[in-house]
């Protein structure tokens, strides 16, 4: 591991076949990207920046990626699809409540957002900063939160009999993404995991009416 906390490749001859390293390439890649956004903001990262971070070379970016933009969809993709998985594994708590096992969901989805405050910055604020396909990706996110949500609080007969359960859980990612956005923009990622007490209460209240 270098100083930058990335796994570099062995030095020299070393037995790797050429998709292992181009594999490697590849997550260094977007590592880095996601690390440098998070860090001066998209606007301001370069690909030199990121070349830098991932120690590979200038040629070696574009043979994975066209553009700055390319790297940076390809690596919030990937942050994407580790916080969902994550989250997915936490509701599924298999013979526990349901509110049990949102909350497991929710704890694992703070947690993680609060455990690296620059990766956190990139997923929830520089997005925006990337353009209309940067925010579709964004959007697309919030819906497979939702579609977990959903499928979660389908289960409880008081959630269904609500007049819209789908909106209800559209209104509730979107109401969390907006209260770990404010946490976020204050500088306060570390704080995150304290959102899960009012947010859990608020669930219940709406279950229970």
């Amino acid at each position: 591991m270098d100083p930058d906390g990335y796994c570099a490749l062995p030095r020299g001859r070393h037995r790797l076949s050429r998709e292992e390293v181009s594999a490697s390439q590849r997550e260094r890649l977007l590592a880095a990207m996601t690390q440098s956004v998070g860090v001066k903001g998209y606007a301001r990262t370069s690909v030199a920046d990121v070349l830098k971070l991932a120690h590979v070379s200038r040629e070696t970016f574009y043979v994975h990626f066209a553009d700055k933009q390319a790297c940076f969809l390809s690596a919030y993709a990937a942050t994407a699809d580790r916080i969902v998985a994550v989250v997915d594994e936490a509701l599924r708590g298999d013979g526990l409540p349901l509110m049990q096992r949102f909350e497991r969901g929710l704890l694992a989805y703070l947690g993680e957002l609060a455990a690296d405050a620059a990766r956190t910055r990139t997923f929830l604020l520089e997005v925006y900063a990337a353009g209309p396909a940067a925010a579709a990706l964004r959007f697309a996110v919030q819906t497979r939160f939702t579609e977990l949500l959903d499928g979660l609080l389908e289960e409880d007969e008081r959630f269904r009999a609500l007049p819209d359960p789908e909106f209800a859980c559209r209104m509730l990612v979107g109401g969390v993404g907006s209260l770990v956005t404010g946490k976020v923009v204050m500088g306060e990622c570390a704080t995150l995991p304290g959102l899960s007490a009012p947010i859990l209460a608020h669930v219940r209240s709406i279950l229970e009416r």
